[in-house]
């Protein structure tokens, strides 16, 4: 079986209220060594191990593309792992 392992985050210059939210948070609680904090989205995909991993990638591009992300606030990186 391939595992694609996605995380979605916002682009560079967006704001991100919830990693705002976290990052007041940890400061509040005396964590002042803590600089940033960037908040996204994780997805776990499975795909069957008979695929081509040319194709495995190609649908999690796509995927990403058109349903995981919104392309105009947020960038996607993923990785496939075959798994036995």
């Amino acid at each position: 079986m391939y595992k694609v392992e996605v995380i979605v985050n916002y682009k560079p210059g967006i704001l991100n209220p919830e990693a705002k939210t976290i990052n007041n948070a940890l400061h509040s609680l005396g964590y002042d060594s803590i600089e940033g904090v960037k908040a996204g989205k994780f997805f776990e995909l499975d795909f069957p191990e008979d695929m081509e991993e040319t194709e495995v990638e190609k649908i999690a591009d796509e995927v990403c593309d058109k349903l995981l992300s919104n392309p105009v606030i947020e960038d996607y990186t993923f990785k496939i792992a075959k798994e036995s």
